[in-house]
């Protein structure tokens, strides 16, 4: 991957001032992966000192840690499961997972990013630690995306959060919205994702943080938008479409044949 698209595109305030530690949840398919991989690349991009944590041992296809040398590139240290590229085996790779939480939470320049996955299992395994990311300021963010199954519906969303939380022993405390089509994403996609995360929001009594837009770029290319996400950036950059703290998103997660 060419390092030149890892720059800070449209981060807002909302995110810059997330606590050292954030732990992104959400149901599987719900799009945790390439979020988490633009917090990543944007929060190194402003200087922050970043570590990815890979805890999705649910997918095997959407994974951040397929991505470790385009982040490492950037300047972004990767830990992942024995599994995923990595030397570490499993007691190694927990003390160096809690060592990284701890280094965030010592109140340097560091953040601990948590790519946590979805369901049961990936919330078993965000449990192991539980205890050392509530000991110091943290932040969870419950992704969403109305565009998938099971959580097409408002209500369907918010009552997939308690049984995640219960399994993780972390409670939400925000709400991400992450509703698109990837390079199909366009103007009433987003108004129908803002509408469908503000009352998920509404009902879990949370924030919504920011609503993540991608924005695709022609084939070979890093940074040239396609005419239509230009057009769509466009619309929200001169507020024809309202997005409160809308944070344009570039698509690093494709599908294995693409």
């Amino acid at each position: 991957m060419n390092t030149e698209s890892n720059s800070v595109v449209n981060m807002p305030a909302s995110l810059l001032s997330l606590p050292p530690v954030v732990v992104v949840l959400g149901h599987y398919g719900v799009g945790k992966t390439n979020f988490s991989l633009n917090l990543a690349y944007d929060l190194a991009a402003a200087g922050k000192q970043v570590t990815l944590i890979d805890l999705d041992i649910v997918n095997p296809y959407f994974r951040s840690s397929d991505h470790v040398e385009a982040l490492a590139a950037a300047g972004i240290s990767m830990l992942c499961p024995q599994s995923a590229n990595t030397a570490l085996d499993a007691p190694m790779l927990n003390v160096a997972i809690d060592t990284a939480i701890e280094d965030a939470q010592a109140g340097s320049n560091h953040v601990c990013i948590i790519d946590a996955g979805g369901d049961d299992v990936g919330a078993t395994a965000l449990g192991r630690f539980s205890k050392l990311i509530k000991q110091g300021d943290h932040a969870v963010l419950y992704v969403v995306n109305g565009l998938r199954e099971l959580t097409k519906q408002p209500q369907e969303a918010a009552d997939l959060l308690p049984e995640m939380e219960f399994t993780s022993h972390l409670t939400a405390t925000h709400v991400v919205n992450n509703t698109h089509l990837m390079d199909a994403t366009d103007e009433s996609v987003v108004a129908r994702g803002i509408e469908f995360a503000e009352e998920v929001a509404r009902i879990l009594g949370l924030p919504l943080v920011c609503t993540a837009v991608p924005l695709a770029t022609e084939a070979g290319s890093v940074n040239l938008l396609t005419p239509a996400a230009q057009q769509l950036k466009e619309s929200i950059d001169s507020g024809k479409l309202t997005c409160e703290n809308c944070y344009f998103v570039r698509i690093y997660v494709k599908k294995p044949w693409d």
